[in-house]
């Protein structure tokens, strides 16, 4: 056997998941280090250098990661942030979220927490629409979020496989968002869901991903729950 045919065959033996080029993890699956943003890093490097999710959910933890980030530069190829969505809104999220170093390619969030279109506009390409799950009641599908991004031109897309399939387990839904949005997307999420939650990925799950995600090569994928140990899980 030769080595590029060896190479290949493991590749597809990790899955499609553990095999992808460009794979990270978010800081919020660290739940017990949550506002210890050189903690938070230091794992986040443990699973990957090239790609990070730096997860600022909750207001009140956008500070300390502005705080965190002032004046440094971390190692990874691509670096976004997940903007507040829980808890007190504060009035002056957005002009915090916009001294963010321009190094952070995307800032994520989510379409129950736009609360002013021109406001949001403004932080142009580097603001990114993630598809919701079924507890929402706007942002699932493509002609929910076709409305937003009419109103925000520059914005990009984050596809979350598990919230596409608890709207539709089929995933016939997330191949209308990638057939509408594909050109918008700048990475993805993955896990499975439990209950609401992001749970590490099942393998029957990430088999009836596969087709979704393959869709999904040329861009970052953010790990939204550990992978097993094991590949054979």
């Amino acid at each position: 056997m030769s080595a590029v045919v060896a190479a290949d065959r493991g590749a597809r033996d990790l899955g499609p998941v553990r095999a992808h080029h460009a794979l990270g993890i978010s800081t919020g699956v660290f739940a017990d280090a949550r506002g210890a943003w050189p903690d938070l890093v230091e794992a986040a490097l443990g699973v990957s250098r090239d790609v990070v999710e730096l997860s600022a959910m909750s207001y009140n933890e956008l500070p300390g990661l502005l705080s965190y980030l002032d004046g440094r530069t971390l190692p990874f190829r691509y670096v976004s942030v997940h903007a507040p969505v829980k808890g007190d809104r504060v009035y002056n999220v957005l002009s915090q979220l916009a001294t963010l170093p321009l190094w952070v390619r995307s800032i994520v969030t989510h379409p129950d927490a736009i609360d002013s279109l021109p406001a949001h506009g403004q932080l142009t390409h580097r603001l990114v629409l993630e598809n919701m799950d079924d507890r929402k009641t706007y942002g699932r599908t493509a002609d929910e979020l076709a409305e937003l991004f009419a109103e925000l031109p520059a914005a990009g897309f984050c596809l979350d496989v598990a919230h596409a399939w608890s709207v539709d387990p089929t995933m016939s839904s997330a191949h209308e968002l990638l057939d509408a949005f594909r050109s918008r997307l700048r990475h993805v999420h993955v896990s499975s869901l439990r209950d609401g939650r992001h749970v590490t990925l099942r393998r029957a799950d990430e088999e009836l991903f596969t087709d979704v995600l393959a869709r999904c090569r040329d861009v970052p994928w953010i790990l939204e729950a550990p992978l097993r140990e094991k590949a054979d899980f």
